[in-house]
């Protein structure tokens, strides 16, 4: 039989009517018989067009509050039929069945109805039964029948019957049909993962329906896709396109911010995942000049994120150097146009968006998952280990160090001073290396570690890091505990005036 089939029928039932009209319409014009049920029908006669109840086709009404209205043999004989199948052909007359060329289904708003909070009776009744048959009973039968299974692709199914005038090519009702399994293959995810939203069944299943196509993944031999919603997140007010190295430096850049979100402005700058300078000041302008300060060099290129909104005075600091990415919870007018000099500079207005609970990696031949790291250390999580005790200052600065060391590779080790961020030492083998290398970096830049405060990531094996950090002047630490030797480091620092708290939480960040 031809690939090119000209449609005569189609079956609509759809909960969303929203561009609904100029597809009826057309089909009117074409003379194509217009089958429907309930609201849909409802809509299509209000229009003044034509249309046969599915009623009259099956002799059995909307049942079981509207449960049952579509699951009929008649309608699904009349798409599922093989038309170059005698047989089928045969038995379609025998039992009075219309042919169906064209299914236009939606389903109900599962996913919506889950995150409104709505009861979980209500939840149930939008699971979807005659809306995902249709589709996928549509689907299957791409070879006889054209599906179209969501309003984002009535614009797209209108072009091609207005302009093949009624025939649908074989290779259209393929792409309908991929376009129907994705939208039934989501929906059954969005299902399963809201009954077992506890993790019971040790199962994972992922869908995300909105994909870029990146220049490419995080070198330019490599592929690179990013699968969400990234306008839901931000509004990119300015610049190029976010690359893959950019998406995964803005990630790291939102989730230390969050740790800071309801602080005294706060101003982080990114570089390869990892904070580079971090400062916490009384107005955003110095905040911006102080994380700066904690390390210009490898500001450069790094992208850059803040608590508050974006003044002038803190845009012009910002555009004298060159920069990535900018993202802030608003701009005011005078800044946005200085940012805007730059036209490659990507500018970003954060949203508020829930992050996804779980965190999602490949490993091996598989994949790991596990929960986000909600903790964050606070005050009323702290032992105090040692005979000194840190002062209000240095508790402040310890905090503030504990929160950056949790978003730091490990490991690490973070010193900070007067909420500043001096140097960390990043993504090192050994702990005693970071230090080494936060020390030494910090020193390079000209900052006085004598009352700076130390963080780690992890607990001490062994005091030589103490023993490090004290004779560089470092007053005050942080760490979990939990090692065996812990009182090898809790000797050294009584012995030599140093304080140190315990938090009981480990933060790797692998």
């Amino acid at each position: 039989m031809s690939s090119v089939k000209k449609a005569s029928s189609a079956l609509i039932s759809v909960f969303h009517k929203d561009g609904l009209e100029p597809i009826v319409k057309k089909f009117q014009e074409l003379g194509i018989t217009i089958y429907s049920t309930g609201g849909t029908e409802k809509f299509i006669t209000d229009l003044g067009i034509d249309v046969v109840p599915v009623e009259d086709v099956t002799s059995y009404p909307s049942i079981l509050g509207g449960r049952v209205k579509t699951l009929h043999p008649k309608v699904f004989g009349g798409i599922l039929n093989r038309q170059d199948n005698e047989s089928d052909v045969a038995q379609l007359a025998e039992f009075d069945i219309p042919q169906i060329d064209i299914v236009i289904v939606d389903l109900y708003p599962f996913e919506k109805t889950v995150a409104s909070g709505a009861s979980e009776q209500d939840i149930i009744e939008k699971i979807d039964i005659g809306g995902i048959s249709l589709i996928r009973a549509a689907a299957k039968n791409y070879k006889d029948v054209t599906c179209v299974s969501s309003m984002e692709d009535y614009a797209d199914f209108l072009a091609v019957i207005t302009e093949n005038n009624g025939e649908i090519s074989l290779e259209d009702r393929k792409r309908f049909a991929a376009k129907s399994f994705n939208v039934s293959s989501h929906y059954d995810s969005a299902i399963f993962n809201y009954f077992n939203k506890n993790h019971d069944i040790a199962t994972l299943k992922i869908s995300e329906t909105s994909g870029k196509v990146l220049r490419y993944g995080e070198n330019p031999h490599q592929k690179g896709f990013f699968f969400g919603d990234f306008d839901a997140m931000f509004s990119k007010l300015h610049g190029k396109e976010l690359s893959y190295n950019n998406l995964l430096d803005v990630d790291a850049a939102v989730n230390l911010m969050l740790e800071f979100k309801n602080d005294s402005p706060t101003f982080a700058i990114l570089k390869h995942n990892n904070a580079c300078g971090l400062a916490q000041r009384n107005n955003l302008h110095q905040a911006y000049v102080d994380a700066l300060a904690g390390d210009p060099v490898s500001a450069f290129g790094g992208v850059l994120i803040s608590n508050k909104e974006i003044d002038k005075a803190t845009a012009e600091e910002i555009h004298k150097l060159f920069c990535e990415v900018v993202i802030a919870p608003s701009y005011n007018a005078e800044a946005l146009e200085i940012l805007k000099g730059k036209k490659n500079r990507i500018i970003l207005i954060q949203n508020e968006v829930e992050m996804p609970e779980m965190l999602v990696r490949t490993c091996l031949n598989g994949m790991l998952l596990q929960d986000r790291d909600h903790k964050t250390d606070a005050l009323g999580d702290l032992s105090y280990a040692t005979n000194n005790k840190p002062s209000e200052d240095e508790l402040d600065d310890l905090l503030f160090a504990s929160k950056l060391c949790k978003h730091t590779k490990s490991n690490t080790i973070v010193l900070t001073k007067n909420k500043q961020l001096c140097a960390s030492g990043t993504g090192q083998t050994s702990r005693v290396d970071a230090l080494n290398q936060a020390i030494h970096k910090a020193q390079s830049f000209n900052f006085d570690l004598n009352g700076a405060v130390l963080a780690s990531d992890a607990f001490f094996p062994f005091p030589d890091c103490v023993e490090i950090a004290g004779k560089a002047g470092i007053t005050s630490v942080i760490q979990p505990g939990g090692s065996i030797k812990d009182q090898l480091s809790i000797d050294y620092c009584n012995e030599n005036e140093i304080s140190m708290v315990m938090t009981g939480t480990r933060h790797f960040k692998h």
